[in-house]
């Protein structure tokens, strides 16, 4: 195995190696399993999610704040760039110097039009964040050197938290500086780099050694006297007109790669940063039964070497082929507690967190299995499945609506999850669950990964799923008369 070490400094001045060397299973000669090599990040910068605290965004201060957090995106991509080259703890104190006047230009936008979230401005310093997979994957590899903690708990902060929130200062331009976390071109034998920033091998995990965990729906359908047993199943394509684009419509519209990662869409063909609700209504789709609804989720990609260098892919640190799915399936299903009513059109969840890596796991939600090995659900890791096995995906969305809005401002609160026994929180009420399930046919071994932003080091816990509601009403009708009347439908 080839293997190449280089210094990541810490803020703090300690040093953790950085390595470069192909995973288990992709060392082979199995052209189909690729010959790529993967960084291994030792760590990564982790920064509070503005996004996440928005508590009310007003109409007329949207798009500045979806400027805002992208640019925050592309600051912090950044900095983790200068950091895996070299940079210490003066990186994270000019990140938090930027990342000050951008919250500080939101924070105007929302003030003309709601109050000041002068809670936003204890948001802006970040610290560096240990990878525990990839230091255990480097203590056990031969010829590895010993790692170095940057601090006693692997992480550092910024500095001295000195500087006044500045309510000041223009949004930092979304395509300022290159990205210093850029993929190589590659694809070929003799240790090419592959997928920059991860994945670890640690992030695989063997399906056979899992025990099972999925006796609960959504893995598990509503039953008893008191569920609504139907199914609505909405059969859209696998994505067979290649319609990907690395925007991020809900959290950042009307922003070009507000997601600097590639989404892969089935549903509404209009779906990109600039689609606003009437753009939906009025385009077509992939959905046989004529539902305009957006799914979209990250591309999986094989881990192959090749890059191409534009945004969302190797611009991103995104590198690979685009897997296509074999299989994408669709499906509402009902309460365990008893009726759903309808969804409003152009209701939007997200499921899962795209920065659950640095943010922590109380928002992911994405489970990975095999074929055949289903009741074992996995979701910090990639599953490695027997031959002949596909790869699955679940996103199984919220399922209780506030009942008045059709998005909020960090485009979670409006939405929840029931308890076990589908009861759903206090002002909350029932509506069809979306399950999207997708499947893969991968190359063998730890030969895949999803897309995410640089810094979340394409761990499997920041898998996500995006859906917004464009059902014209007539159709959302039949689907809720279909689950509540415990039918099969499509």
């Amino acid at each position: 195995m080839l293997v190449a070490a280089a210094a990541l400094l810490l803020g703090g001045g300690g040093l953790a190696v950085v390595a470069t060397t192909a995973l288990a299973g992709n060392s082979g000669t199995d052209a189909g399993a690729g010959h790529a090599q993967h960084t291994v990040a030792a760590g990564t910068v982790s920064c509070p999610d503005v996004g996440e605290a928005l508590k009310t965004v007003p109409r007329a201060a949207q798009l500045q704040v979806s400027k805002g957090l992208a640019s925050l995106d592309r600051q912090v991509a950044d900095a983790y760039g200068k950091m895996t080259e070299g940079g210490g703890s003066e990186v994270l104190g000019k990140l938090k110097q930027q990342r000050q006047r951008t919250i500080g230009t939101m924070s105007d936008a929302i003030a003309k039009s709601a109050e000041r979230p002068s809670y936003l401005a204890k948001l802006a310093g970040c610290k560096t964040k240990q990878d525990d997979t990839a230091q255990a994957s480097a203590k056990s590899a031969n010829g590895w050197t010993q790692w170095q903690d940057g601090g006693q708990d692997g992480s550092q902060d910024s500095g001295q938290d000195q500087n006044q929130d500045q309510n000041q200062g223009q949004v930092q331009g979304q395509d300022g500086g290159q990205d210093q976390n850029q993929g190589q071109d590659g694809g070929q034998d003799g240790g090419q780099q592959g997928q920059p920033g991860g994945p670890s091998p640690d992030d695989f995990a063997d399906i056979t050694s899992v025990q099972p965990n999925a006796g609960q729906p959504p893995f598990a359908a509503p039953n008893g006297d008191n569920a609504s047993t139907g199914t609505f199943t909405t059969e859209c394509g696998v994505n067979e007109e290649g319609h990907f684009n690395s925007d991020n419509v809900i959290v950042t519209p009307g922003v070009s790669n507000g997601a600097h990662h590639t989404h892969d869409y089935v549903g509404n063909t209009a779906t990109d940063a600039f689609a606003n609700d009437q753009k939906l209504a009025d385009s077509d789709t992939t959905c046989k039964n004529g539902d305009l609804s957006t799914h979209y989720w990250p591309v999986l990609r094989k881990l192959d070497g090749t890059s191409e260098h534009k945004p969302g892919a190797g611009h991103d640190g995104n590198v690979g082929s685009v897997l296509t799915p074999a299989t994408v399936t669709l499906q509402f299903r009902g309460s365990q507690a008893g009726d759903v009513q309808a969804m409003p059109r152009f209701l939007k969840i997200i499921t899962g967190d795209a920065k659950a890596f640095t943010n922590g796991t109380k928002n992911a939600n994405a489970s990975w299995s095999c074929e055949g090995f289903e009741n074992r659900q996995l979701k910090d890791k990639y599953p490695i499945c027997p031959d002949g096995a596909d790869v699955v995906r679940t996103f199984a969305f919220q399922n209780c609506w506030d009942g008045r809005s059709i998005d909020s401002g960090n485009h979670r609160d409006h939405m929840s999850f029931s308890d076990q026994a589908g009861n759903c929180p206090n002002g909350f009420t029932a509506v069809p669950q979306l399950v999207q399930r997708i499947t893969y046919d991968v190359p063998q071994g730890n030969s895949f990964a999803v897309d995410s932003f640089p810094e979340q080091l394409h761990k499997p816990v920041t898998d996500h799923g995006d859906f917004i509601n464009v059902m014209p009403d007539d159709l959302m009708s039949k689907a809720v008369n279909c689950i509540n009347s415990g039918q099969t439908c499509t």
